[in-house]
């Protein structure tokens, strides 16, 4: 089957220096924010509406959602994922399209998205490590280091929370390391959570929480296959035996679907290998023009949150623009809210979260922090960027 081609619908080489040229999210229609309100308003509950058209209602539906697993990826490992790549002609309600992750793609954004049913300048998380505006301090929102009340930093409900008090049975299967997390908390309480080590568990237990309601709204997730692209990279034997593996996973998911059900397959973000050289890891440690004027740096390699120290935020834009060329989108916090960047709203409480300066990367380039960020520098594939492979992502669909 010839798969279809993503330059119709996604910029292939959009002008960097542009800020209204960075491909945004398609936030309202066609984003991981828009599918769990989608899924909700087919299942009946008070206050949805259906935000991606192309998806048919179903009276119980499951979430699969592999971390790490772009669209890209997908649709260039035909023969370590089959199954997958069989069913890409399904994404999206039968369009064989994918949907957009959100800015930046990375876990606790997306996560916070798909959970809340709202982009990331409303739920209040956007990037990997941010301002927190009350300290003046880097807080890590995937770690949730150092720790904050976290339903003061993120208020909003979870579609979980409303479908369960709507009477649909909903439940969460996932590692029991991320029972009691504040992501979890914040972005996916609602229902019964389920603790499974193995995916084949995993995938067993949603397939009996699809079949214990009359309408069920079930989440599972699977993390390894992120875990060895950071690791490893994409191009590596260890990436694609994960790959091997979630396929499989997926397949006994879907051959154990009840009636009625629909199975999503979708992903937070895609993933780039960034070569190990000078050209395409710049180190902010070892950077003298992009550290003058910076008192935080946040975020991640490739999709950067620059806050400055006061009154310098002008020229650190200035700068950052200057050295970093036509190898990243670079915006002020002002320019990248008008653009779109984190959705059609910003929150006030979210706006000292966002950098004085939002710099994105779009080829395969990284803004690395050799002493600040030794762990995360050190990374063969990362992400974060609007670029097509780490945005997009697919929703295939099985249906029983």
């Amino acid at each position: 089957m010839v798969q279809p081609d993503t330059a119709a619908f996604w910029p292939d080489d959009p002008m960097p220096l542009a800020v209204n040229s960075a491909p945004v999210p398609e936030y309202g229609s066609g984003s991981l924010a828009d599918l769990l309100p989608t899924l909700a308003a087919g299942l009946g509950v008070p206050g949805f509406t259906a935000a991606i058209p192309e998806l048919v209602p179903a009276d119980r539906v499951c979430v699969f959602l592999i971390d790490g697993l772009g669209w890209e990826q997908i649709r260039n490992h035909p023969e370590q994922a089959p199954y997958l790549f069989s069913l890409l002609h399904t994404s999206r309600g039968g369009t064989g399209r994918p949907i957009t992750a959100g800015f930046p793609a990375t876990t606790a954004t997306s996560l916070a998205s798909v959970g809340t049913g709202l982009a990331p300048g409303r739920h209040g998380l956007p990037g990997y490590t941010v301002r927190n505006p009350t300290t003046g301090t880097l807080m890590n929102q995937l770690r949730w280091k150092p720790y904050t009340d976290p339903h003061a930093w993120q208020p909003h409900p979870t579609v979980f929370g409303l479908a369960h008090t709507a009477g649909v049975h909903t439940a969460q299967v996932s590692s029991p390391l991320f029972e009691t997390t504040p992501l979890t908390r914040i972005a996916l309480s609602g229902g019964t959570f389920h603790g499974r080590l193995s995916g084949e568990e995993r995938m067993d237990l949603a397939a009996e929480q699809l079949a214990a309601g009359d309408r069920s709204l079930v989440y599972t997730y699977y993390s390894d296959v992120d875990g060895m692209g950071h690791r490893y990279g994409v191009d590596s034997d260890a990436w694609r035996g994960q790959l091997a593996h979630v396929d499989r996973l997926v397949q006994r998911l879907a051959e154990q679907l009840p009636r009625r059900a629909a199975l999503y397959v979708t992903a937070d973000h895609g993933m780039i290998d960034v070569p190990f050289d000078e050209e395409s890891r710049i180190d902010f440690d070892e950077d003298w023009e992009l550290r003058a004027g910076v008192a935080l740096l946040g975020g991640e390699g490739r999709a950067r949150h620059v806050y400055a120290v006061p009154g310098a935020a002008s020229d650190v834009l200035t700068v950052w623009r200057e050295v970093l060329g036509d190898r990243f989108w670079v915006a002020s916090r002002e320019e990248a809210i008008a653009a779109g960047w984190f959705g059609p709203a910003v929150d006030e409480r979210v706006l000292g979260r966002i950098g004085d300066v939002v710099a994105a990367a779009c080829d395969d380039l990284a803004i690395t922090a050799s002493v600040r960020e030794p762990l995360e520098s050190a990374m063969a594939g990362m992400h974060g960027s609007m670029t097509p492979v780490e945005q997009l992502v697919p929703l295939i669909e099985v249906r029983s």
